[in-house]
């Protein structure tokens, strides 16, 4: 796993094998310096399973994000937007401003802020892009919403690209999809429950529903 960002701030836990790379400034004549997209090529140099790209401020971030995205890479990035469609329309619009059809290679975006009562930060919107038929534009599709009313989060549309995505490498059909998610949901309502939320135990009970799948769902279901 390699990390790409102006200035060091993801963490991870500490077993995963994690490269971080930092953008580096130059001198006053410009020599020496490292820029994101130096950072990318040389990323994809190392071969890495998954990639991830800091904050996206500027077109040079996004236009690293969706290199490495059509690499073939699994990638993951952050950027400043309340909700699934102002993050869209942020990386459309000036001075972003993407084509549509490159957005084609983001499959989700979830954004997230900060509960003020509370405290804490709260996923609000998980949702997918989906390109048209003729692949020249995008729309955003919203899968689940959280309903502060009721302080919970409820599915609003069906998923389209995650299921066919799914069928298409897995070879799954609806049902075995819809029982592996709800197997994943329980152990996520496991971790909620034991107060397991550090990054270092939440990353080692998702080692383990891969690895040693029965021994972990036999110590939920106790």
């Amino acid at each position: 796993m390699i990390s790409i960002e102006q200035t060091r701030e993801i963490t991870l836990p500490s077993y995963l094998q994690w490269v971080p790379m930092v953008v580096r400034e130059g001198g006053r004549d410009g020599r020496g310096s490292v820029s994101m997209l130096d950072l990318m090529v040389n990323s994809l140099r190392m071969r890495p399973d998954r990639i991830i790209v800091g904050e996206i401020r500027r077109a040079e971030e996004a236009e690293v994000l969706f290199e490495a995205m059509h690499t073939g890479h699994s990638v993951y990035a952050t950027m400043h937007a309340e909700t699934v469609f102002e993050t869209f329309k942020r990386l459309v619009s000036p001075p972003i401003e993407l084509p549509e059809v490159v957005l084609e290679s983001l499959h989700f975006v979830l954004s997230m802020y900060r509960d003020r009562r509370s405290g804490i930060r709260r996923v609000f919107e998980i949702g997918e892009l989906i390109p048209s038929e003729k692949g020249e534009s995008v729309r955003a599709n919203i899968v689940y919403r959280w309903r502060s009313s009721r302080d919970k989060i409820e599915e609003e549309n069906p998923s389209v690209r995650m299921l066919e995505t799914l069928r298409t490498y897995t070879r799954m059909d609806d049902d075995e999809i819809k029982a592996s998610i709800k197997e994943r949901a329980k152990v996520l309502h496991y971790l909620a429950d034991k107060r397991i939320n550090s990054v270092e135990e939440v990353g080692k009970t998702i080692v383990q529903y891969y690895e040693d799948h029965d021994s972990l769902m036999k110590k939920i279901a106790k």
